[in-house]
């Protein structure tokens, strides 16, 4: 019981800040994260979530300052990303999604604030050869949970992955619709709008404002289809 009332702080964390995130990124206004996330040296307690729900939002925290005109988070927003990103790294075992989520938050804060990661400044990339020969199903449904590492002039090596195989994303995004998995099909939208030869036929705008029709009361779901319009309109900085 106490682990599930865990899980369900923690759910509830994720949705409020994920929230906030595309309240800013609608309004244009400051994204403040340090007015989100308790005080304290450490990882937060059960009775508190909020640390360990950055740590789930991951580098889509600092999203606003990366995609609008606005100035980049205070220096006060950045020590509570940085203890986010110190206070839970992957384990030995964990997934490949789970070690580049956290190196996609080392990276934003490598290039935020070096002075807060810690660990000299290193950002080698881990491996991505899982993907290569992934299946476009399995393809499409990484790709989503790594979906912010999707932005405009991002270099890695599950960027390029994602840009040899656009018709396989989109195929994957239309699997996703179709089996109402909007969380999924947001995910990969935001990855289509910056592919090159994605099919016409696809109807992406279209599709987008589906997704966020059927799945927006997500707010993990709005906050994907939020970044993939602000990207296809070019609205950024």
């Amino acid at each position: 019981m106490e682990q599930s009332g865990t899980s369900t702080r923690l759910a509830g964390a994720v949705q409020g800040l994920t929230s906030e995130l595309v309240s800013a990124l609608r309004s244009g206004d400051r994204f403040r994260l340090a007015a989100t996330v308790a005080e304290g040296p450490g990882p937060e307690s059960t009775a508190d979530p909020s640390l360990a729900a950055v740590r789930v939002v991951g580098a889509d925290v600092v999203l606003p300052s990366v995609l609008l005109r606005c100035p980049p988070p205070d220096r006060d927003d950045l020590t509570v990303f940085s203890r986010a990103v110190h206070a839970y790294p992957p384990p030995a075992e964990a997934a490949p999604t789970s070690v580049w989520s956290h190196w996609a938050m080392r990276r934003a804060l490598l290039r935020l604030d070096a002075s807060l990661d810690g660990a000299s400044g290193d950002d080698t990339e881990p491996g991505a050869a899982w993907l290569d020969d992934a299946p476009w199903q399995v393809l499409t449904h990484q790709l989503a949970v790594l979906a912010a590492l999707a932005l405009p002039g991002e270099d890695c090596a599950v960027a390029r992955a994602a840009r040899r195989r656009p018709v396989d994303v989109a195929r994957g995004f239309v699997r996703a619709v179709r089996r109402r998995d909007w969380l999924q099909a947001a995910g990969a939208g935001r990855w289509l709008v910056l592919l090159d030869d994605v099919p016409r036929t696809l109807g992406l705008d279209t599709g987008l404002e589906f997704v966020a029709q059927m799945g927006g009361e997500d707010a993990r779901v709005a906050l994907q289809v939020e970044a993939a319009q602000l990207m296809r309109t070019g609205v950024l900085v």
